[in-house]
């Protein structure tokens, strides 16, 4: 019930390792640290910037940085993999990434996949990685310590720290992710996956009259595969999700969800079966 698998689709996942040996899913934030120093692989030193601004945009190519001649295609679908990279002889690059002006890449500590975009206005510290075929969109905020998967959307106004994005995860607007894993995942717009208590204890979690120590101060939530959350979502610290919970608009969510739940806020929380 709480096993990785329990929750994530891991199979040819990148960052299936992370998971060896874990009983508990959440345990998994306690070793991603060391995880992300162990695997990273840094390709952004050669990127032109000033005062961490890239002031020109550049392609990312098979570690080469190539900053002029070059048309691009498909932004609309990067997620898709459907970015294209030219030359002007009209040799296509596969795999190229875009870097583009406006962008902030704080650090060198940072690997970036093949065929993703990085768009103005987005800040990016390190050590992070992220993946194939992935957006990162204006004004996002990746504060470090964070692993993006593969086909993932961090969007407009979006914050994430010390969180695991495992592959085909959206979070297209004005959510915040701390602490927190999530698998093929769909967050409405203004989600936010709180990590903190109010009061200065680690989180403890409660599920079917069976106390966890958790040993973690901070916890996000950890949303299963095919979770999706409405706008203004809101989960409380400790909040465990299993695949395919609905969380309606405006609702908040604590504790553990079984899967195939809807979550509803009406005049009080209501929790129901999608089959009910």
């Amino acid at each position: 019930m709480l096993k990785p698998e329990n929750f994530f689709d891991l199979e040819n996942n990148r960052f299936k390792a992370l998971f060896d040996g874990v009983d508990y899913v959440w345990e998994a934030l306690k070793r991603y640290k060391e995880y992300i120093k162990e695997i990273i692989a840094p390709n952004v030193s050669g990127i032109v910037r000033k005062d961490s601004l890239v002031t020109k945009t550049q392609v990312l190519h098979d570690g080469r940085i190539i900053g002029s001649a070059f048309g691009i295609e498909g932004l609309k679908d990067v997620s898709k993999g459907e970015l294209l990279v030219k030359l002007e002889n009209g040799r296509t690059l596969e795999g190229a990434s875009v870097i583009f002006a406006g962008a902030y890449i704080m650090d060198d500590d940072i690997e970036i996949g093949k065929g993703t975009v990085i768009e103005p206005g987005a800040l990016i510290k390190g050590p992070t990685i992220i993946g194939d075929n992935t957006e990162v969109r204006h004004g996002s905020y990746l504060r470090g310590e964070v692993l993006v998967g593969s086909g993932c959307v961090v969007g407009h106004a979006t914050e994430i720290k010390s969180s695991i994005m495992l592959g085909g995860s959206k979070a297209g607007h004005f959510a915040y992710i701390g602490d927190s894993i999530l698998g093929k995942v769909n967050l409405g717009a203004g989600t936010k996956l709180a990590n903190l208590k109010l009061v200065d204890s680690p989180v403890v979690l409660k599920i079917r009259d069976k106390q966890y120590e958790t040993g973690l101060k901070k916890m996000g939530a950890i949303l299963g595969y095919g979770v999706e959350t409405g706008c203004n979502t809101v989960t409380a610290p400790g909040t465990l999700l299993s695949r395919g919970v609905l969380v309606y608009p405006n609702s908040t969510a604590s504790g553990y969800h079984d899967s195939e739940t809807i979550i509803k806020l009406r005049q009080k929380q209501d929790i129901q079966r999608k089959d009910s």
